[in-house]
Formats: C-alpha cells, structure tokens, sequence
C-alpha cells in the first residue's frame, strides 16, 4: 500500500555521514558486507535482516534462481584538455559508443582513417564556450555545435584509428561526483566489473552491484545451479542527476539504451514459467528488464531507449530479487529500491545499516532484497 508521503521527495531523506560513503574500493574485490533483507513485509515493522559477507551470497539465493547481470563496459569517457587560450577544458561523453560508431561517416578531409559523429556530452570550462569552438584531446576532437542547461552540448566528435582505443589512450574513468579524489590506475580494473564485455563499452558510471563478483563467485554459483543470463543498458550520467521535484511523479527521468539477446528473453521467460526467481544484479538490470516489460508487455528481445522511473505504486512485472548497493538520499535508485521493498523498509534498513557501519555507493557495500 502506498500513501501520499511515498510522492514527496522529502520522504527519501536520511541521515548519511559523510565518513560512511566509500572512497576507494575494498582491498579485495568481493571482500565486502551483504545486508540481507526479506523484500515483503509490514511497513510499519522493521524488516527482519541478515548481517553477513558477500561471499556468503550463494547460500541466500533462492534454489535455481536466474541472475541477470549488466555486461556493459566503463569507458574512459572524460577527456581533459587545454584551450588555445591556456585554461582548463573537461569533455564527458554521454552518447553510447555503439551509437556513435554506427553514425560515424569517414571524414576525408581530416585525412584517411579519420571520422566523425555528432554527439551529447558534458563541457566545463572556466571561461564561456561559444558555439563551434573546437577543443583537441590527443586523437579525439570535439566541435561545439550547440549548447543546453547543466553544461550540456550538442557536438561533432572526430577522431582517428580506433575510438575506444583513443579514449583509452587519453581519456579518465569518470568517477561518480561523491568520490572527491582524480581516477587511478587501479580504478581502471576496479571500476569495472569482471564480466564487462568490451564490444558493450560506453557506459560513464559502473553498474556497482555487479562490482562484487569475482571469477570465483562465478563457479560457485554454476555449481550451485545458478543460472547466469546478460542484458546491456548503458549507464548515463543521469543516474547521478537529483530529483528536484517536491512531487516526485513530476520528475523527468533521463533516457538510457537497453539491449536483451534473444538467449536472455527466452531464459528469463522460462524462468517466470518454472516459478524460478529473476534476480536482477544491480538497478540497472531490473530497468532494462522492467523497461522492455513495460514498453513490449512482455521480455523479449529488444534494443533502444528507456526512460522508465520506478517509484512506491509502480509495478514491478519481472524481478522477484535484487542485488544492489546503498543509494544516495532523495535518488532515484533509492525511490526504485522503495518500490521493491516498500519506503519505509528500505529506510529502517538503511538507518540500521548506518548504525552498522556498511559503506555507502559505487565502492560501498551491498544489499540482497529477496
């Protein structure tokens, strides 16, 4: 049942010490804590919860459960440069790389092996940028075709050889605006999950649930008879944007590109039909799955845009479980998660998981919600 506090945006606050986000990520990969928490339940109790280590994910796992994981890549998608005048300039891609290479076209006059595309990204600079202003950074360059709010730009991007190659030569991981401190080397393994494939890069944030596993965990599960399935959604630099909506049914959720194989519709259907539980590794595997569901009445192969936004009263058609980190307050994922488990619950969670100890976001802890 949801009231009318579930629409206000006040109600996803709580109270996040700062010390309690993670900066850096554990010193071993999957070396992190597992909240376990019953996903029904009275919203006026405190949910019954189980304090142990990720590790321990396998024995909490429904029996032959179906995990479906986000296979998208991290690209090093933030290029820092200079301007002629000598001033700092920073460029955030935003437009998935699959997007731009099939809209590349060859440019001849940039000589052979060189293109060009038009795309969206994040420009910054200390001095105002003027449309068709061109920035070079190492073999990219980038043409201000036109200018939108929050440093938004339309833009021609050209470049020569390889593009990911060339943004793996000369661009940074970009780091979610929480983490105060420039991307590292190791930031360029930890930031990615193990089983991120490289024809599906282009996302600019992780999809941070998935960060836990190892190869290890991988085999376990197989042996356990856990069934392994793969979707691609492109994670955008909306997923850090704030809801700025006093009403959150007003807000406009960003747009996100979501592929399903053929393999995984049909995986996950037969899952529903055995009564085998879906469970979605991250918030963005359960949009993807929602969002098709929504959109085709059904999973079923599928590629394009969503822009779907799950809050208390939204109906949740495929994911039975959910692993996922701790979220920011006033978010979005945090209102996704509330229509999973209900706001009041997650809240009493995470209050409990404060008091605890867990660490917060992309580096932090997770949660399984079952």
């Amino acid at each position: 049942m949801t009231d009318e506090k579930d629409y206000l945006l006040t109600s996803y606050d709580f109270e996040l010490p700062p010390e309690r986000i993670a900066q850096f990520p554990p010193a071993k990969r999957g070396d992190s804590r597992l909240l376990v928490m019953p996903r029904k339940g009275p919203e006026e109790v405190l949910p019954e919860l189980i304090h142990t280590n990720f590790s321990a994910l396998p024995n909490f796992l429904p029996k032959d459960a179906l995990l479906v994981v986000n296979n998208s890549r991290v690209l090093q998608a933030r290029l820092l440069g200079q301007r002629s005048t000598g001033g700092k300039v920073e460029f955030l891609l935003l437009t998935p790389l699959p997007l731009l290479l099939a809209a590349a076209k060859a440019d001849p006059a940039d000589g052979e092996g060189a293109f060009r595309a038009e795309a969206e990204g994040l420009l910054r600079c200390g001095a105002r940028v003027r449309d068709g202003e061109t920035f070079t950074f190492g073999r990219i360059g980038v043409t201000v075709l036109s200018s939108g709010a929050f440093g938004h730009r339309r833009v021609s991007l050209f470049w020569r050889g390889d593009l990911a190659q060339a943004f793996a030569e000369t661009g940074h991981i970009p780091l979610p605006p929480y983490i105060r401190r420039a991307d590292t080397a190791e930031d360029r393994e930890r930031y990615q999950t193990v089983y991120a494939r490289n024809d599906k890069s282009g996302s600019v944030a992780a999809p941070t649930a998935g960060l836990h596993f190892t190869p290890a965990m991988r085999e376990t599960l197989s042996q356990r008879g856990i069934e392994w399935a793969e979707v691609t959604l492109y994670v955008g630099y909306g997923t850090f944007s704030p809801v700025r909506c006093e009403d959150i049914r007003t807000h406009v959720m960003h747009k996100e590109y979501i592929e399903i194989p053929q393999a995984t519709a049909d995986a996950v259907n037969l899952a529903k039909k055995a009564g085998r539980a879906v469970v979605c590794v991250g918030t963005t595997s359960l949009r993807t799955l929602e969002g098709v569901a929504a959109a085709c009445g059904q999973v079923q192969a599928w590629s394009g845009w969503t822009d779907i936004f799950l809050y208390p009263g939204q109906e949740i058609r495929v994911a039975d479980a959910l692993i996922t980190n701790f979220h920011l307050p006033e978010s979005s994922l945090l209102m996704l998660v509330s229509a999973f488990a209900g706001r009041r619950r997650m809240l009493s969670a995470y209050r409990e998981a404060v008091a605890r100890g867990y660490r917060f976001f992309s580096y932090g802890d997770a949660m399984l919600i079952r």
